[in-house]
C-alpha cells in the first residue's frame, strides 16, 4: 500500500503562488533555479523522502513510498560493514577480543568519529558498540581494513554482500558511509539488509538494542531515539544515518507480540520527525498485520466447518456439472425468495 505524499495545496507557499501570473510565477521560477545553482551544494540540502515497511519473517511489503528511489544511505551503509564483521566473527577469524589498530586513513575520518589517534587500537567488541550507538566512522574504516585486509579489498566484499541479498539498487564506496554521490541506495535495499542481519545473524543482533557504553571512561549513547517500549510495541535496533544530502534516515525493527516488522525511512528532515515517521508506520504495518491474522481466522474456520460438513443457516450443497465435464461444489441456503436477509457481518 503506498503512503500519500503531502498535500501541496494545503501548503501557505502554494496559496501565494496561485494568486500570482503566470509571468510571475516563471519569473520566480527561473531565478530559484539560478540561485540554488549559483549556491551549489550550499544549498544541497533538499533530501529525498522515502520508505517502506517490511514483515520481518516473510519478507512482505506492508508500506511503501519511493522506496525504489535512490539516495546516499549515509551510516545505514555500516550495516553492511557490521554484517561483514559478524560474519568474520562466525568464521572465527577474528574474536570480539581481537584487537584492531587505526591507520592514518581510518583516523583521518569526518565525525561522527571516535577520535583515536594513528596506531592506537580498539577491540572488535568495542568497535561494533562503536559503529551502532557513535556511528564512528574512524572505527568503521579501520574495522573494514582490518576484516578484508585493505578498505578497497573491504568495499568489494561489501558490493558482493549485496548483490547476493539482492539489493540491486546499492553501490558501496567505503565501510562508513561517508558522502560519495557514486555511494547509493534506496529504502527497499536496506530493509533487505537489516532484515538479514535479523535472520541470518540473530546471535549478534541483541547487540542493536545497546543504548549506550562506557569506551575510556566515556559514556557514549546511542543515536536511535526509538530504542525502547512505547505501548505494546518494543524498538531494539537497528540502525541511524545522516547526511546533509539524503537527510536523516533510519532502519528500525520493532516487535509487537509474535510479530516483528523493519521500517526504514530516507530523508527525515529532523531526527525527531525521522522517528515520528517511522513510529507511525510501525503502528499502522501492525494494525494491518492484527487485521489479516482477524482475516486468516475468519477464512480458517470457515475452511474448518467445509470440511467437517457442518455449513451455517442449514446451508446444502450440490454437485454441478459444467460445461467442461468437471464438477464444482455449489453452496445453496433454503430460503425462498432470492434476496432475503439472513444476517450481517463486518470486515476488518
Amino acid at each position: 500500500m503506498a503512503l500519500k505524499p503531502l498535500d501541496i495545496a494545503q501548503t501557505t507557499e502554494f496559496v501565494i503562488l496561485k494568486n500570482l501570473s503566470f509571468f510571475s510565477r516563471y519569473l520566480l521560477a527561473f531565478v530559484a533555479f539560478w540561485i540554488t545553482a549559483a549556491a551549489g551544494m550550499a544549498f544541497a540540502y533538499n533530501p529525498l523522502s522515502a520508505a517502506i515497511v517490511v514483515n520481518a519473517k516473510t519478507g512482505e511489503v506492508i508500506y511503501s513510498y519511493n522506496a525504489d528511489l535512490q539516495a546516499q544511505p549515509a551510516s545505514l551503509a555500516k550495516m553492511m560493514t557490521l554484517f561483514l564483521t559478524f560474519k568474520a566473527l562466525r568464521q572465527k577469524k577474528i574474536s570480539p577480543m581481537t584487537l584492531v589498530r587505526i591507520s592514518p586513513n581510518a583516523a583521518s575520518q569526518q565525525p561522527c568519529a571516535l577520535g583515536l589517534l594513528a596506531g592506537k587500537t580498539i577491540t572488535v567488541r568495542d568497535a561494533i558498540l562503536s559503529l551502532i550507538t557513535k556511528s564512528a566512522n574512524d572505527i568503521a574504516v579501520a574495522l573494514g581494513e582490518h576484516v578484508g585486509q585493505s578498505e578497497k579489498k573491504f568495499v568489494f566484499m561489501m558490493n558482493k554482500e549485496a548483490q547476493r541479498l539482492g539489493m540491486n539498487s546499492t553501490v558501496f564506496i567505503n565501510p562508513s558511509g561517508w558522502k560519495n554521490p557514486r555511494q547509493l541506495s534506496t529504502a527497499r535495499d536496506m530493509a533487505k539488509l537489516a532484515r538479514a542481519l535479523l535472520l541470518e545473524y540473530s546471535g549478534y543482533y541483541h547487540l542493536f538494542s545497546t543504548k549506550q557504553f562506557v569506551f575510556n571512561k566515556q559514556c557514549i549513547k546511542n543515536h536511535n531515539g526509538l530504542l525502547g517500549k512505547k505501548g505494546d510495541i518494543i524498538v531494539d535496533g537497528i540502525k541511524t544515518g545522516f547526511l546533509n544530502a539524503s537527510g536523516f534516515n533510519l532502519a528500525a525493527s520493532a516487535f509487537k507480540g509474535k510479530k516483528r516488522l523493519i521500517v526504514v525511512v530516507f530523508g527525515g528532515k529532523t531526527p525527531k520527525q525521522r522517528d515520528a515517521w517511522a513510529d507511525l508506520l510501525l503502528q499502522k504495518g501492525f494494525s494491518k498485520l492484527s487485521r489479516e491474522k482477524k482475516s486468516s481466522s475468519l477464512r480458517e474456520m470457515i475452511a474448518k466447518m467445509h470440511k467437517k460438513k457442518a455449513l451455517p443457516f442449514g446451508a446444502y450443497r450440490e454437485n454441478k456439472k459444467n460445461s467442461s465435464g468437471i464438477y464444482n461444489r455449489v453452496y445453496s441456503a433454503p430460503f425462498r425468495n432470492e434476496g432475503t436477509e439472513v444476517g450481517q457481518y463486518e470486515t476488518y
